[in-house]
């Protein structure tokens, strides 16, 4: 087991007042059999009149803010500690074939209907026709499900090249299939979409990945990131959670925080002001040092 300390600091700075600011934010690690977070708080300054937390339909942790002091710098910080371990999956569910795995075929599963929510397009995932051209070698008939889908993610890994600022959160999957570049949002809706595509449940996942400093060299504070990566259901087993970005299975390195359909189910923060500002800049930060 690693243990954890989790910094994540937002800031936003605007050049005239906001009167008003409504948020939601997604940063309480979630709790699982393989992850436990030990310890949580939130701070948003200026001190919000209401700040209130609820579960979603998803199981994951929300916080509503909302500020009504007028502020030109409005700055949402979140500190957790959190123990993760390995999170390993039956190997008899992995052999599976991956035709048997699709929810909506397995009426006799009671878990099924509650990951058909994640075979649909949702709005930040469509799910075009090429995208099932492209997924489709990595699942011939009757392989095993664990098999096809790291395959699957190894192929995205190997034609995608990770670029910051080639694409936005406007940008679908239809692009992706034109761009093959991106960040880990756009490899994990692309990895996604493609096992929609098949009929697979494909969930989105956001957390962080613990970065270890290159032999010989000090860890660096804020080293860390916001990360995203896929999850596959596996039937009897669970999820199969794979990291296209870094063509890996996640391990005790990651650390997960929500998880829906897309991006817009759970990102860090969000949320709507009120102002005449014209300009504005958001900052964010995150260190995750092991205890």
């Amino acid at each position: 087991m690693t243990t954890y300390r989790i910094a994540h600091r937002t800031t936003y700075t605007y050049d005239s007042d906001v009167t008003g600011s409504f948020g939601l934010i997604h940063l309480r690690p979630r709790d699982l059999s393989w992850q436990t977070c030990v310890a949580h708080e939130v701070g948003i300054e200026p001190e919000p009149a209401d700040l209130f937390r609820h579960v979603d339909l998803y199981g994951n942790t929300e916080c509503y803010f909302h500020v009504v002091q007028p502020h030109t710098r409005l700055v949402v910080t979140s500190t957790s500690v959190v123990d993760v371990e390995v999170n390993d999956l039956a190997a008899d569910a992995l052999d599976l074939p991956w035709e048997k795995a699709l929810p909506r075929s397995r009426y006799d599963d009671p878990e099924a209907w509650q990951t058909t929510d994640f075979t649909f397009p949702s709005p930040y995932v469509d799910v075009p026709a090429a995208i099932q051209d492209y997924a489709r070698p990595s699942f011939p008939a009757g392989r095993p499900i664990g098999e096809a889908a790291v395959e699957l993610m190894h192929r995205i890994y190997a034609d995608f090249t990770y670029k910051s600022g080639s694409t936005t959160l406007s940008t679908k999957v239809s692009d992706l299939l034109n761009k093959r570049s991106g960040v880990c949002q756009d490899y994990a809706h692309f990895m996604v979409a493609g096992l929609r595509s098949l009929g697979l449940a494909g969930r989105y996942v956001s957390g962080y990945l613990a970065t270890r400093p290159a032999p010989g060299k000090p860890r660096q504070a804020e080293d860390a990131a916001s990360h995203a990566w896929v999850g596959c259901w596996i039937p009897g087993a669970g999820w199969l959670y794979l990291d296209p970005t870094n063509d890996r299975i996640i391990d005790d390195s990651h650390t997960t925080l929500a998880w829906g359909r897309d991006y817009g189910d759970v990102p860090p923060v969000k949320g709507v002001i009120f102002t005449e500002a014209k300009k504005s800049k958001m900052e964010v930060s995150v260190d995750m040092a092991e205890v």
